[in-house]
């Protein structure tokens, strides 16, 4: 039988301490030390739980310094539980490096799961579940932003991020010019918190709503954006030549109409591309 120690990665709450797991109690009491993000945030629950167990700090900042230290103590025997400030570690978190040097060492790594904001705001979302693709944080600047969007803006998997209070306006203002504001979207406000806000709509009402109530725009958000939608009989080369030459004189809405009439398409499902089309030639 190994003698060596076992990594856990133990999920913690987002949020309403309740949602922690009898399983990651267990462990955190039983291991022979944490690694937290933050120790003095993680005190916190463990306290409301009467854990003891030792505490040592793990972030993004010393994250690679302290892996030989963890390394040696996992093979003298001892057990380490990962936690995160909040929810499941490494997804937007530290320990990847961690866990890639730890699995390489041929030690064990065990996940202890539990809550996860993107999965919780996904599950009440009202979005497509099938299929969805998490993006983490956009990048902090428009330019790099935007660019990241534009790589995504074909993706047709429901589309996941992570936004700061600070940014959350910008980010879903380039969202919408990079998607057009009538794609479909949610906005999962602190969630399992007590000003939990789940507001769905187009892109450009759910700016709307932020700009009309500036507490929507306090917290930790997960922004979930319908992926785009297939491509349909009005994507047909005939209806796109069509609404080509209109476009080339008349406003997107005229031209929707008149194409309309012309191929026999319903207009409001030509109204998005002609839209798309004017935007992708900068007319």
């Amino acid at each position: 039988m190994s003698k060596t120690g076992h990594l856990y990665i133990v999920a913690t709450p987002i949020g309403n301490l309740k949602d922690i797991t009898l399983r990651a109690l267990e462990t955190l009491k039983k291991v022979d030390l944490i690694a937290a993000e933050d120790t003095r945030h993680s005190k916190t629950l463990l306290q409301h739980y009467q854990i003891d167990t030792a505490l040592i700090s793990l972030h993004e900042h010393n994250e690679q310094q302290r892996i030989q230290e963890l390394l040696l103590k996992l093979q003298a025997g001892q057990h380490i539980a990962l936690i995160s400030d909040a929810g499941t570690p490494l997804i937007s978190d530290p320990g990847y490096q961690l866990v890639t040097q730890v699995r390489a060492a041929g030690l064990t790594v065990v996940p202890i799961p539990g809550p996860s904001a993107l999965i919780a705001a996904l599950s009440a979302a009202g979005l497509p579940t099938d299929r969805f693709c998490y993006e983490g944080f956009l990048p902090a600047k428009t330019t790099a932003r935007k660019q990241q969007l534009q790589q995504l803006q074909d993706e047709c998997r429901t589309l996941i991020f992570y936004e700061a209070p600070h940014r959350i306006l910008d980010t879903l203002r380039d969202i919408a010019e990079v998607f057009l504001p009538q794609r479909q979207a949610t906005l999962a406000r602190e969630l399992t918190k007590t000003f939990e806000t789940i507001l769905s709509g187009t892109l450009e009402q759910l700016i709307s709503q932020l700009l009309a109530d500036k507490n929507q725009q306090k917290g930790e958000f997960v922004i979930l954006v319908q992926g785009k939608k297939a491509q349909t009989s009005v994507d047909s080369a005939a209806s796109q030549r069509i609404l080509k030459i209109l476009l080339a004189e008349l406003p997107v809405k005229q031209a929707a109409s008149l194409a309309a009439q012309i191929t026999g398409e319903k207009k409001n499902e030509l109204y998005p591309l002609a839209l798309e089309m004017k935007n992708q030639h900068g007319e």
